[in-house]
C-alpha cells in the first residue's frame, strides 16, 4: 500500500512538473489557433442579408463560394457576370480564396453602358473579377495592413483597423469575413479595377 501510494506521490509531483511545461509549449499553440479561427462577420451591410435560408449567413457558408454567392439576394449582379464569365466551377472548386465580392450598389455605381460594355466582353470581364479573388484566405487582421496578389496577376492593397477596413483605398469592406465552404467573402462597395 506504500509504494502505491508513494507512486501516486511521485506520479503527481512528475505531473506537477510537466503540467506548467506542458502549458507552456501549449499556449503559443492555443493563440495560434485563436488567432485563424474565422472571425464573425462585421460590417453595416451584414444586417442586409438574409436571416434564414441559403443566402443567410449561415446557409452561405454551407456551399461553395460561386453557389453561396448566387443565394444572396445582395450578390446577383456579381453572380451573373461570374456565370458570364464562365468562372462559377473555377471559383467553386478553388481551395482556401478570400473573394472581395461587389455588391449589386458597386455595380450600379458603374454607368450603364460601361457595365454593359465590361459584361459583352469575356476577356475584360475575367480579367476584372478574377482581379477580386486571392489565392488564400486571409483575416480581418491581415486586412489592416496588406498587399496581396490576385488570381488576375495584379496586387491588392488593404487598410484600416477595426471594422473599418478599404481595398485599393478606395472600396470599403461593407461586411466582411462572410464564411463560405471554400472562401471568405469579403462584400465590397466599389468594384475594383486592375491596373491597366
Amino acid at each position: 500500500m506504500k509504494s502505491l501510494r508513494l507512486s501516486r506521490t511521485v506520479i503527481s509531483g512528475a505531473s506537477a512538473v510537466i503540467l506548467p511545461v506542458t502549458l507552456g509549449v501549449m499556449a503559443p499553440q492555443a493563440f495560434a489557433d485563436t488567432a485563424s479561427a474565422p472571425a464573425d462577420p462585421y460590417g453595416p451591410a451584414c444586417a442586409s442579408v438574409p436571416k434564414e435560408g441559403s443566402g443567410s449567413l449561415t446557409g452561405m457558408a454551407k456551399d461553395p463560394v460561386a453557389t453561396a454567392a448566387s443565394n444572396n439576394p445582395e450578390l446577383s449582379t456579381l453572380t451573373a457576370a461570374v456565370k458570364k464569365a464562365g468562372l462559377v466551377d473555377t471559383l467553386n472548386n478553388a481551395k482556401n480564396i478570400t473573394v472581395f465580392a461587389p455588391s449589386n450598389e458597386a455595380f450600379a455605381k458603374i454607368p450603364k453602358a460601361d457595365l454593359d460594355k465590361l459584361l459583352a466582353d469575356k476577356a475584360q470581364l475575367t480579367k476584372v473579377l478574377t482581379y477580386h479573388v486571392v489565392g488564400e484566405k486571409l483575416t480581418q487582421q491581415q486586412l489592416y495592413k496588406g498587399s496581396f496578389k490576385t488570381l488576375e496577376g495584379g496586387t491588392l492593397t488593404t487598410a484600416g483597423s477595426g471594422d473599418s477596413i478599404t481595398v485599393n483605398g478606395t472600396s470599403k469592406i461593407v461586411c466582411g469575413s462572410v464564411p463560405t465552404a471554400n472562401a471568405t467573402v469579403n462584400i465590397v462597395d466599389t468594384v475594383l479595377m486592375p491596373p491597366k
